[in-house]
């Protein structure tokens, strides 16, 4: 059996659909696979994330190759997926998720805490940016595209003094580079970042079988709370949301932060429920922020995005 694989040119994107057939052979030595790299929207459109008003721009037209059965499933990254798929495709696998925390480089190896007042740094995410700000309001925070290995050689070219990427792009790259580990409590990551999904056709039994032997029950948990939140906030590039759920003796807590435009005010939500589920504790945790006024926080940030646009 040979199985056709989607996913983007870049070099993480090959980089995790490598790291995939790996774990596939093992579970299947005989089964071949072949990568068919797909340049998508996101690829093409090098403007800020958040000016974008299109959902899926790193995935669309993989998937639809999928449905067209030109490739047989597709490996993205997580935080990449929305959260509402094509009725003929589903999630079919969650593997072990990385790690899910952003770091800091800088040019000369300083922490965000030691870089010099007014640094330009480079962040891509609106989540990142406000984090950033929070913390250190002198720095200079301005929109930075790319793949991660051209984001850090932007540093090195002078361009910018430091930027902050995904922990799990370095690591999957296997890159030597210096970083400071950002504390998700303080910068509590994306829904879904560090981890990888595998999407398939419906109908695909026996593959999705194949699939499902290198799931992580604990990771798929995790995403499925983050997704689940996601869904009832929309949150994405133009509503940032920082959350992350963690098992820990079959219980899963999911911590979300969400931030004004302005970094000035937040609200915080944490619950804790069973593993088993995990769908529900996104819903409670929903329930909550928006008792506590999410839905103004997300019309505030939705108005400066395009404030911003229109410039």
């Amino acid at each position: 059996m040979k199985y056709k694989i989607g996913t983007r040119g870049s070099l993480l994107s090959v980089a995790q659909t490598n790291w995939v057939i790996i774990e596939l052979k093992k579970k299947s030595p005989e089964t071949e696979f072949e990568i068919i790299t797909i340049k998508t929207k996101g690829d093409t459109d090098a403007s800020p994330l958040f000016s974008i008003n299109q959902k899926g721009i790193f995935e669309k037209e993989i998937d639809r190759a999928v449905i067209q059965r030109k490739v047989d499933f597709a490996v993205h990254s997580m935080k990449d997926v929305p959260t509402e798929l094509p009725d003929e495709l589903v999630l079919a696998s969650i593997p072990k998720r990385e790690a899910a925390n952003d770091v800091f480089i800088s040019r000369d190896g300083s922490t965000l805490e030691k870089i010099k007042k007014g640094a330009t740094v480079g962040t891509s995410s609106l989540r990142r940016a406000v984090e950033l700000k929070k913390i250190r309001p002198d720095l200079n925070i301005i929109p930075i595209r790319g793949n991660i290995e051209s984001r850090i050689r932007k540093i090195g070219d002078g361009k910018f003094d430091a930027v902050v990427l995904a922990q799990a792009g370095i690591l999957r790259l296997g890159l030597d580079v210096k970083f400071e580990k950002l504390s998700p409590e303080d910068f509590p990551p994306s829904p879904g970042q560090g981890a990888i999904a595998i999407i398939a056709r419906k109908d695909s039994t026996t593959l999705i079988e194949l699939l499902k032997k290198i799931e992580d029950y604990e990771s798929r948990c995790a995403i499925e709370a983050e997704r689940a939140l996601s869904i009832f906030v929309d949150s994405g590039c133009r509503f940032p949301v920082g959350a992350l759920a963690q098992t820990k003796d079959g219980k899963l807590t999911l911590r979300v932060r969400v931030y004004s435009v302005d970094g000035n005010k937040s609200i915080n939500v944490e619950k804790t429920g069973h593993s088993s589920l995990a769908v529900d504790l996104g819903k409670q945790v929903a329930d909550e922020l928006a008792k506590k006024g999410v839905a103004n926080l997300a019309k505030n940030w939705r108005e400066k995005v395009e404030e911003w646009n229109k410039k």
